[in-house]
């Protein structure tokens, strides 16, 4: 009985391998007449077969189809289209500009760090000629004969000397220069990464490398390196805002959609009204913090060789008939003129000067840049509305709903006669 079975199980299955090797072949297989008891064999009908043959005919072109999509998409990945990709001479040029603005940032840290050092070491040396000047000023009054002459003629030598380098230090400001180099830094890092996000966040094109050009020159204008003919008017006449950035080139105003692109009318008035807080308030306080910033520096600038040389003449009369006054003269001038020196650069007054003149051109970069946008009247030729909300929101150190709330507060001053009291920035 086992044999029977197998013999019927082996030819069932050479039965149904030979109907799905050779397809519509018929096979016939030659069985002895068996005698079978109550054991019934029904073979894969003709039906059940062509169902198994089309499941694998389907599955072979479901795999087959996945893995051409599968290559297409890894090729098109691999090799993009010619529409996305950028000039290679554009892209050499902008790796060009990109090392020359790493190089500058090297170079004014170093060279900030170096003025760092003038004016401490200044400071340092100056005070203490003046104060061993007006040392030996006071001996020499209590002297006769020899160490009269030597300690007179020292000292006098001492406080001309300190006369002359304060003279070439008020003049140069170093601290004014340390802080230059600082904003230098700054900025120039700042442009650093600008050109790094161009490049590997789009394709980049010729009028890319033309403004990142303009920003290195306009930078370069505004914190020079070098001090002889090209270093900042540490006096000026009037006190402007630093500008770092070029001078936006008049737009043309295109007819298009007023409306989309994240800007709404809302968001125009908001736009406007931040800017007019800016200008009556940031700006114009900065700039007046900057004038009497420029004239205490003035003051001080003067008093410190003034008090040196009159200090030099009153040593130079010690041991006359005015020596008791003469002496006091020595003396006191020159302890003032090392307090005078200590309150200017031990003070920085410069820097804070450079400060307040940084921080008003900042307001004033600001102020450009939105008007910039609102003067466009295509919305779509604009920055996105939302995103440029975030960042001005961001630069004056506010929320989303403060930088509103300061709007409205704005508005509503304005319409009642009111001057706003409240300052747009919350960062200086």
């Amino acid at each position: 009985m086992a044999s029977l079975q197998s013999s019927s199980v082996t030819g069932s299955v050479a039965y149904s391998s030979s109907r799905c090797r050779r397809g519509m072949i018929r096979a016939t297989i030659n069985m002895p007449k068996l005698r079978t008891s109550g054991i019934s064999l029904k073979l894969p009908t003709r039906d059940l077969v062509q169902e198994v043959l089309d499941m694998g005919v389907g599955l072979t072109a479901a795999t087959t189809s996945h893995v051409e999509k599968k290559y297409e998409s890894r090729t098109n990945s691999t090799f993009p289209s010619e529409s996305n990709v950028s000039d290679p001479m554009v892209t050499a040029k902008l790796h060009a500009i990109m090392e020359a603005v790493a190089d500058r940032v090297e170079m004014h840290k170093n060279i900030g760090e170096q003025r760092d050092n003038w004016n401490h070491l200044l400071l340092t040396s100056i005070n203490a000629i003046t104060l061993t000047a007006a040392t030996m000023a006071g001996i020499a009054a209590a002297s006769v004969g020899g160490p009269l002459v030597a300690l007179k003629l020292s000292s006098t030598l001492m406080y001309l000397a300190a006369t002359g380098m304060l003279v070439v230090m008020n003049k140069i400001q170093p601290s004014q220069l340390v802080e230059e180099q600082r904003n230098a830094v700054r900025l120039f890092k700042q442009l650093h990464g600008q050109i790094q996000r161009t490049l590997s966040c789009g394709t980049p094109t010729s009028t890319d490398v033309e403004e990142a050009m303009e920003k290195v020159l306009a930078l370069d204008k505004a914190y020079p390196l070098p001090l002889l003919g090209a270093m900042l008017d540490k006096f000026p006449k009037t006190v402007e805002p630093a500008v770092w950035w070029p001078q936006n080139k008049q737009r043309q105003r295109h007819s298009g959609r007023t409306d989309g692109n994240g800007w709404s009318m809302e968001l125009e008035e908001e736009m406007r009204e931040v800017v007019g807080v800016l200008k009556r308030k940031d700006t114009e306080d900065y700039l007046r913090l900057g004038k009497i910033a420029l004239k205490v520096n003035k003051i001080l600038a003067i008093s410190g060789p003034l008090l040196t040389g009159l200090a030099a003449c009153g040593t130079a009369f010690v041991g006359s008939s005015h020596g008791p006054w003469a002496a006091t003269l020595g003396v006191v001038a020159g302890a003032m003129a090392s307090v005078v020196n200590t309150m200017e650069h031990g003070g920085q007054v410069g820097m804070v000067f450079e400060m307040y003149r940084s921080t008003a051109g900042f307001f004033r970069l600001m102020e450009e840049t939105i008007e910039s946008n609102l003067s466009e009247r295509d919305v779509g030729r604009r920055e996105n509305g939302e995103l440029f909300e975030m960042k001005v929101a961001l630069q004056l150190g506010r929320s989303l709903s403060g930088l509103k709330d300061l709007a409205a507060s704005s508005y509503s001053s304005s319409k009642n006669g009111d001057a706003i009291e409240e300052f747009a920035s919350k960062l200086f």
